[in-house]
């Protein structure tokens, strides 16, 4: 494969005009595909095989009246202080508001709080609700103003008012999250480089990748009727893996300058190197992200895909427009400062003066000096911030975990104050009796069997609600705890349980729905599913990093040191999110259960972004190995000229998660908080110490490989020696130099790293 790489950079370098426009018409090409491309259908949030979700079917099916489907609006009214809410004053303010909703043309039915006798039992707050046609993402923004104007109404006449529900989303800033990291990125590859082509190039790639592919998912989105929200993890990865990948070539093709080598041919080696790396580590994450479709959640598995096809992207530019790129950039790839001390040496037929060892070098040597005592220190540190994540409480943020500044946080808790903390969250029972002789009775029944649970997790009972053809019979369960309570998961098995019994009886099947029995259900699947999820991906990348690394102790480490910094992560979202440790610097205002999606989330992303770095340091540890470095000078090799790389692009992703923990909504600086943190401990904690410990005390025995799997692996020559021999063989533009030493590979040496 090195052989073949090194060919592609050196054409690309070559007719690097014709890989420009290429690369320039394939933009323009998806870019007018995506602005002609029809709008997606809205399409529900659909999690097969479970329950809850069987349940929403039924009734589409049986009662698509009942079902609904779209968007609600609950108007909370609360009269001042010692005052009723039936008051004639007061009322005449409700009243007011719900007049100046008459007539609004996406408005399919709303209730009357005081014939609805939907008062609270001191009298001091009422709730109508509203109902619309169309789901929340497609009701127009004119409907929403004449919501808002009806709210206003309410308050001028002296009336607390606030309306939860979906109708009027929460307003949640994300921040500049993309547009802060970019900005880091620019530092940190300035600083890097110290030139400013060299910083731009991995920025200009990366944001050409991450074009193409957006406008790529944008344009086939109506075609294969992709969600909206597809392409927010493929901005995400595209832009880290973007930026990663073409650092890395463009750090090895600075270095092969640095030994004498024409561009030309300076390119084609760092694409045959550093581009094998690229292509195993693009592979992984590939594999991380496709595996997601194992959970069987539609949405999860567009994500997953949408992102893995911007990785290949990210991958085939880092391969062909990055050495096109070079190759306008030649020698100026350096400041203007090393070009000309380059120049004078040349002139005087010196080299350039030892540098001192790196950071990098420095701190492998330390390590190496002490690799039991970094060992422990680490793996009991990371135990230790993982401790919480046995307590973990999985669920999904509701509008009771919004900012308290919101109006659907502050219509919950008016609510839960004045009705009860279930009435926020009521489970809905589907009964289909078409299988019954006695449909009254099998519906009575199960009413039965839920009432012997009040005082036990159930507040109270609502009617049975029959549908037309009558062989469908609904009502509600109001919970005595809120819809995130453990309590109430707990009375949702309680009532699956007994309802199981009066089913056994009378032929019925009844399925317990709601918003409460959703998230529970989904949080369930998603926690089934995280094992077999991780054992296909850490599976895959296990046997993919054998080929890579021809060793089995190698991938082993590099899956364990993942495994134990995932976990530190959760570990780490559990203290400030479910604890309400340190909250207040991380703007965390209101604590709960952690969002379900966020371990088998975190796991895809940060897995693929783990292995990244493992293969990017681990890879010149191989290649020094291979070429008669002793094991411990592999480590400090692999550090000189990898660690500089791996901290550079571990910073650029912290800077990009982090800049969403600035988000309003809960759930997104849940995710920028997790992905940050888990970064962090996988780049500078698993991969700068506890890698070069393991491989210390594993010495020579690393790098076993069993003679019988040697010969049937494929040798992908990761580490370039084919490579090499095809050079020496007088097939390349130049002849093999010597080895690359810590004095005279100085690029690979900046101030601080």
């Amino acid at each position: 494969m090195a052989t073949f790489l090194y060919r592609i950079g050196r054409a690309a370098f070559r007719r690097r005009r014709l890989v420009l426009l290429l690369w320039v018409a394939v933009l323009v090409a998806v870019g007018v595909g995506a602005a002609s491309a029809s709008k997606p259908a809205a399409k529900p949030f659909s999690i097969p095989g479970i329950e809850a979700q069987k349940a929403i079917d039924l009734l589409d099916e049986r009662s698509p009246d009942a079902a609904g489907g779209g968007a609600t609006a609950r108007i909370v009214f609360r009269a001042p202080d010692g005052q009723r809410i039936d008051a004639p004053q007061n009322r005449a303010g409700v009243e007011k508001t719900m007049g100046a909703l008459q007539g609004t043309p996406e408005v399919a039915g709303m209730s009357d709080p005081f014939s609805a006798a939907t008062v609270s039992q001191n009298g001091s707050t009422a709730y109508a609700t509203v109902d619309y046609t169309v789901g929340s993402d497609l009701l127009k923004d004119s409907t929403r103003d004449v919501l808002e104007g009806a709210v206003q109404q309410g308050k001028a006449a002296g009336l607390t008012v606030e309306v939860g529900g979906d109708a009027l989303q929460a307003e949640s800033s994300v921040g500049n999250g993309e547009i802060i990291g970019v900005a880091i990125a620019a530092v940190v590859l300035a600083i890097t480089f110290g030139a400013m082509i060299a910083a731009g190039l991995p920025l200009l790639t990366a944001i050409l990748g991450v074009g193409v592919g957006i406008a790529g998912i944008t344009a086939l989105a109506g075609v294969f009727d992709l969600s909206e929200s597809t392409s927010t993890l493929a901005m995400m990865i595209g832009l880290a893996v973007g930026i990663d990948y073409a650092l890395f070539i463009v750090s090895r093709y600075r270095s092969e300058l640095r030994l004498g080598r024409e561009p030309e041919e300076a390119a084609g080696r760092a694409v045959g190197t550093a581009g094998s790396a690229v292509v195993f580590a693009g592979l992984t994450v590939v594999i991380a992200l496709s595996g997601l479709a194992v959970v069987n959640i539609p949405m999860l598995t567009e994500m997953g895909l949408a992102a893995a096809s911007t990785v290949v992207i990210a991958v085939l530019v880092a391969l062909t427009f990055v050495p096109a790129l070079l190759g306008f950039a030649g020698k100026r790839i350096f400041g203007r400062k090393d070009r000309k001390r380059a120049a004078r040496h040349a002139e005087a037929g010196t080299r350039p003066a030892a540098d001192k060892p790196n950071m990098g070098s420095r701190w492998a040597r330390f390590v190496l000096r002490h690799p039991v005592a970094v060992l422990l220190t680490t793996v009991v540190g990371l135990g230790a911030i993982a401790v919480p994540a046995a307590s973990m409480n999985l669920g999904l943020p509701d509008d009771g975990a919004k900012p308290t500044s919101t109006t659907q946080r502050q219509a919950y808790d008016i609510l839960a104050e004045n009705f009860g903390p279930g009435f926020n969250g009521p489970l809905l029972l589907v009964v289909d009796t078409a299988k019954t002789s006695n449909p009254d009775a099998a519906v009575q029944a199960v009413r039965h069997e839920v009432e012997t649970l009040k005082g036990r997790g159930v507040a109270s009972v609502g009617e049975a609600v029959q549908n037309r053809a009558g062989h469908l019979a609904t009502f509600q369960v109001t919970p005595s705890t809120g819809p995130s309570d453990t309590k109430t998961e707990t009375l949702v098995h309680d009532i699956r349980s007994v309802v199981e019994r009066a089913d056994s009886d009378t032929g019925a099947r009844t399925l317990v729905g709601g918003t409460p029995a959703l998230n529970i259900d989904f949080s369930q699947k998603l926690n089934d599913a995280l094992l077999p999820y991780l054992a296909l991906v850490v599976g895959l990348a296990f046997l993919l990093l054998i080929a890579v690394f021809r060793s089995i102790l190698v991938p082993l480490k590099a899956a364990l040191g993942f495994l134990l910094s995932v976990t530190a992560a959760l570990g780490a979202v559990v203290m400030v999110f479910q604890w309400g440790w340190l909250n207040g610097l991380f703007g965390v205002e209101q604590t709960g259960p952690i969002m379900s999606m966020m371990p088998i989330f975190l796991v895809g992303v940060v897995f693929g972004l783990a292995m990244d770095y493992e293969v990017f340091l681990v890879t010149g540890m191989r290649e020094a190995f291979v070429h008669g470095a002793k094991p411990r000078e592999a480590v400090v090799d692999g550090f000189r000229h990898g660690a500089r790389v791996v901290t550079a692009a571990a910073i650029i992703m912290i800077a990009v998660f982090a800049g969403f923990i600035g988000a309003t909504d809960s759930m997104i600086k849940m995710i920028g908080f997790g992905l940050a943190a888990a970064v962090f401990l996988d780049a500078f904690v698993v991969r700068m110490a506890l890698v070069p410990a393991v491989l210390a005390l594993l010495g020579k025995s690393a790098w076993w490989l069993p003679k019988w799997l040697d010969r049937i692996l494929p040798n992908v020559d990761v580490e370039g020696d084919s490579l090499r021999k095809h050079i020496a063989a007088g097939h390349g533009a130049t002849a093999e130099p010597r080895r690359p030493s810590a004095d005279d590979d100085r690029d690979r040496e900046p101030a601080g790293v």
